[in-house]
């Protein structure tokens, strides 16, 4: 069963090392007890050749239709690892982070300002990136949907 609320934040472009990151885009996908039938899905995206994001239209699909995609992401992400000390590497390899915010679960990879070029005491396995894979896949299903 789904929480209530959650938050769920993907980012494109968490590398970074001396400066931070820059990212090319950022989505906020959200469910509140105020309108728990609606995901209300924000994006910012940097275009090519363009220093900022830029702000799209907020849009809203409905919960029940993408329960099973979401359930689905919200079990991978319990089993999956982060790395440690936040932020420290990249453990998935592909420039991209993932944050989850409810009451049962809070997880995210990649630190607040990105990821150096450290070396995490927690690496992922090779089934731990496929999952991972999987996750941003649902992610950006639920992005790409039509309100």
């Amino acid at each position: 069963m789904l929480p209530a609320e959650f938050v769920i934040r993907l980012q494109h472009g968490i590398a970074g090392g001396f400066a931070p990151p820059t990212p090319s885009a950022i989505y906020v996908l959200s469910r509140s007890k105020d309108h728990p039938a609606e995901l209300v899905i924000n994006s910012a995206v940097r275009q090519d050749g363009t220093p900022s994001l830029s702000d799209a239209e907020p849009k809203k699909i409905p919960v029940d239709s993408y329960t099973a995609l979401i359930e689905e992401l919200h079990s991978i992400l319990k089993e999956i690892p982060v790395e440690s000390p936040p932020g420290i590497q990249d453990i998935y390899g592909l420039d991209t982070s993932i944050a989850w915010g409810s009451e049962d679960l809070q997880w995210r990879n990649g630190g607040p300002s990105g990821c150096g070029s450290g070396y995490s005491e927690i690496q992922a396995s090779e089934e731990d990136k496929k999952k991972f894979i999987r996750a941003v896949e649902i992610v950006n299903e639920l992005i790409t949907k039509e309100s």
